[in-house]
Order: structure tokens, then sequence, then C-alpha cells
């Protein structure tokens, strides 16, 4: 009887302290947790795959183990996979995803090589094939090991691999491997790239449908001025040589941070930015222009100025709206099937003890100058995420502020159909975890989900906006008694109608699923 007392307790004290899977119903959305793992705490490094099989895979790091946790729909845990294949010393890992496996591409360092490795992993995160020698690299003592980056197409049946060698400031040599959906090489090039010394930057690095790699170059002079110069820069699958197009506006409109996608159905590449009339100015509009890859040339040219009714709209009929958009930051452009697109914006910005965030201090993060120890190789990984947050926050006098929505439907033509704006104010101090949103696609609506104080109770929101630009508010979801915080922005939609959110639960990593 005493054992048995005994047991009862600990079952008792284990359910207060570990968050046991549920599910909760609003009108919408169905949530359901998983229970959290003793391994993980807030501080893992995480990476949520996706659904592969009947399975929802989620990669964890925790200092040196690597492992994949093995979740079945209702995020009861199957499995938890250790992944560290030949060497434990990992630098890098990336995933591809299919619907019944995902090729995991990794680094690590073996004295002075860099080997990127890839394997082929089924639903349950076993080794469907044994691990396979991508490419190699003899590094130098003082080189980042760095060095490899992984893109995929939107089909995910080309997979590019590249590195850049910048020991030459002024000559970047580029080395690109083409896989096909079964990791079989197509095609490495090398190529070299005329560099103007630490004044050259790139936009994100896409591949399209075709094999085609396609990024933009851009300068800043004296690393702290706005763009100019903007290149569009191609690479087709089969040529072992890059393609450069001047993108410059015609009016000589400054620019800020460059937004690439690829509209596959029309054969098109959209590029978007912020502008200004001069330098350290207010945001005065949107510059977007759509090169035809047939015919290789620029299709539109678009400069948007932002009206008053539209700042009123972003920043409240009390702002000032001279500087309304000064603190937004492009953060989704979606890609119609007509080949009109949405573009959404967010209010961003920090405060601390010596006065409030300025968008002009992080401006110049991404560039091939950023990492002081990277004398060899170039590597987006040293890029922090360009906006004024990293991934944890920074010191205790810092206070992270996520405001309103800016959301813009343009038809296939660039006219501007509607526009919109979700009110909302976000802050914390210490960590951005919490703060801003995560955007989810269904059908013809998008959900924007985020926290917001409601009565001191930490409520996770849903706003949608239907193909008309009208706004839906859902019903908030009441959790914040189970001890759940979401972390949102950090959320990955995994199929049509779900998607994945981490949450901290006291001390643990958990995740929640959401059905709409």
């Amino acid at each position: 009887m005493m054992k048995t007392c005994k047991k009862i307790r600990q079952r008792l004290l284990l359910a207060a302290m570990m968050l046991i899977a549920f599910s909760s119903v609003s009108t919408a959305q169905r949530i359901t947790y998983s229970e959290p793992e003793r391994e993980d705490s807030r501080r893992t490094d995480f990476e949520i795959i996706g659904k592969v099989g009947n399975n929802i895979l989620v990669f964890k790091n925790n200092r040196n183990e690597n492992a994949i946790s093995v979740y079945n729909t209702d995020m009861k845990l199957l499995d938890r996979v250790k992944v560290d294949y030949l060497d434990d010393r990992w630098i890098n890992v990336d995933f591809v995803p299919y619907a019944d496996h995902v090729w995991m591409i990794y680094q690590f360092q073996r004295r002075s090589i860099v080997y990127c490795m890839g394997v082929k992993l089924d639903a349950n995160a076993k080794r469907m094939t044994e691990p396979v020698e991508l490419d190699t690299t003899r590094i130098g003592w003082a080189a980042s090991n760095k060095l490899y980056s992984t893109i995929y197409s939107d089909d995910k049946q080309k997979i590019m691999v590249f590195k850049i060698n910048n020991k030459n400031p002024k000559n970047f040599l580029f080395t690109t491997l083409l896989f096909n959906a079964e990791l079989q090489l197509q095609n490495k090039h090398h190529m070299n790239m005329a560099m103007e010394e630490r004044n050259d930057y790139f936009t994100d690095f896409l591949v399209d449908n075709d094999g085609d790699m396609v990024f933009g170059k851009f300068v800043r002079k004296n690393g702290s001025d706005y763009i100019s110069n903007l290149e569009l820069i191609t690479k087709k699958a089969g040529e072992e040589r890059f393609h450069m197009r001047d993108l410059n506006p015609k009016d000589e409109r400054v620019l800020d941070e460059v937004k690439v996608k690829i509209d596959n159905t029309n054969k098109r590449y959209l590029f978007s930015a912020l502008y200004y009339k001069q330098k350290r100015g207010n945001v005065e509009g949107l510059y977007t222009v759509i090169w035809d890859k047939a015919a290789d040339s620029v299709l539109r040219e678009t400069m948007l100025a932002f009206n008053d009714d539209l700042r009123k709209q972003a920043k409240g009929p009390d702002a000032n709206l001279r500087i309304a958009f000064n603190d937004y930051f492009i953060s989704d452009v979606i890609i119609k099937r007509d080949g009109g697109y949405i573009l959404t914006a967010e209010s961003m910005y920090t405060t601390s003890r010596g006065g409030t965030f300025n968008r002009w201090d992080y401006l110049y993060w991404n560039n091939p100058w950023s990492s002081p120890l990277d004398y060899s190789y170039w590597s987006p990984y040293y890029s922090p995420w360009r906006s004024p947050w990293n991934r944890y926050g920074g010191s205790a006098a810092t206070r992270y502020h996520a405001e309103n929505i800016m959301v813009l439907s343009f038809d296939k033509d660039e006219t501007l159909q509607w526009s919109n704006v979700i009110s909302k104010t976000q802050f914390d101090d210490e960590t951005d975890a919490l703060v801003s949103h995560s955007l989810m696609i269904t059908g013809g609506e998008l959900h924007f989900l985020f926290n917001l104080y409601e009565r001191r109770t930490l409520l996770l929101n849903d706003h949608s906006i239907g193909a008309d630009g009208k706004i839906t508010r859902h019903p908030t979801l009441k959790n914040l008694e189970r001890g759940v915080e979401f972390m949102p922005r950090l959320g990955k939609q995994i199929s049509a109608g779900s998607m994945i959110v981490p949450c901290q639960y006291r001390n643990y990593l958990t995740f929640a699923k959401m059905e709409f």
C-alpha cells in the first residue's frame, strides 16, 4: 500500500511539472501540445523539419548532441533519434522534406577538412541510405568553417549546395553543386565575381524550378549609405557563368533592404524594397521591379508612394505621418497564381536606456565582412536575421517592440487592389521570443498569429485577411492557465491546414500543432 501511494504521489508530481498533451478547441482551431523532453530547455537550438509520412519531425541541438524528435499526429513523442553520423562536431545542418522522406545535408570538420554530407531519412528519422559525401574543402586555421549553404526550389526537384571563397576580396569564387530530388549531382560549377572591396552586398540566394540560381547584388558606399547599383544576378542550371542585369530605380531613389521572390508559375523574379527620397530620409513608399525570365528584361517597375490614408492606417491618426513607416520591415511576399502578389510588413523596433533603436543601426549587417574570423569564406550563417532582433534577444535593458502589420495586395499589373492594417502592440524585455507574428496560408485566407496581453493574461490571437482585404478576428486561444507561452514567429506551416509553433513551458521547450 505504501509503495502504491508513493507511486501515485510521484505521478502527481510529474504531472504538475510537465505539460500533458491535450487539445483545446475554439471556433476554427484545434491545438495539440507535445510533452516537454527533459533534454530540451529554452536555449535548445531547433529546426521544425515538417510532416514526413504520418509523423512530424523536429531537429534539436543541445550543445554537442544532435537529435530528431519524432511525433505522431497528436504530438505524442514516438522516438528521439540521435543523428550524429561519422563525426559529432557538426557545423551546420539543413533539411529538404518530402512527403515520405527527408534529405539531411550537414557539415562537419575533421582536422583541416570540412565535409558536406547528405543522408536520406524516413518518417521515423531512420537512415534510408548511408551518408554520401557531397563536397569537401580544405581550410586554413583562421578561416571560417561554416562554408556551405543549401537552397532548394519550390517544387523540391532542384537542390543546390554552394560556397563562396572570398580570399581575394575583389574577386569572389563561387562553387555551386546542383542536385536533383534524389540528391544525384547534375553539375558542379566554379565562377568568379568581381567585387568592390567592403562595399558589395548580397540579397538572399534562391533557386527556381528550372535549377537557375537567382540573387541580388548591391553597393553601400563606405558601409553607411543606402543601396545603389542594384543588380539581378542569375546562373542558369547548365551554364558556368553569371548573368548580371541592372535594376537601379530610374529616378535615383535610395532603397532599403531588398527582398527577392520567385514566381515559378509565370517565370518571373520579383524584387521589392522600401524607398527614400534622400539618404537617412523617411520611408516614402514601396519600390518593386518584376523581371520576366523568358524575355530576359524588366517587365514592370513601380514606385508606390504611401499616401496619408495608408499612413494613418499604419501608425494611427494621431501619429506623425511623415515617419509612419520608418520602423516597418518587409516580412513576407506571397505570389498569386495570376502573377499578382501580397506583401506584408511589420513595425519592429527596440528601446533601451540609451534611446530608441534606429533602423540605420543594422541595415548593413548582411555583408561579406560581418565576421572578423571569416578570412577565407563568406557565409550567410554569419549574417543575422535582418530585423532589430536576434534569436534570443539581448540585454535586460533592451525592450523589443512589434506593432502593426500592413498588408498590400497587388494584381498581375502591379496595381494596388487593397490595403489593410492589423493593429497590435507587443513588447517584451530581455527576449524577442514571444513577440512578432507567424503567417499561416489557408486557401483564400492569410492567418496572422501573435500574442497579446489582455487583463494581464497572454493570449494567442488569430486575425485573418480574406481575398477582399477584410480582416476577421477569430476567438482568442486561452492557454496561459496551462503555463504555455507561444513563440509564433518561429513557427512553420507543415500542411495546407496545420502548422507547428514552438512554446515555452516553464524552462522547457515544447511544440504545439495548430489545425485550421
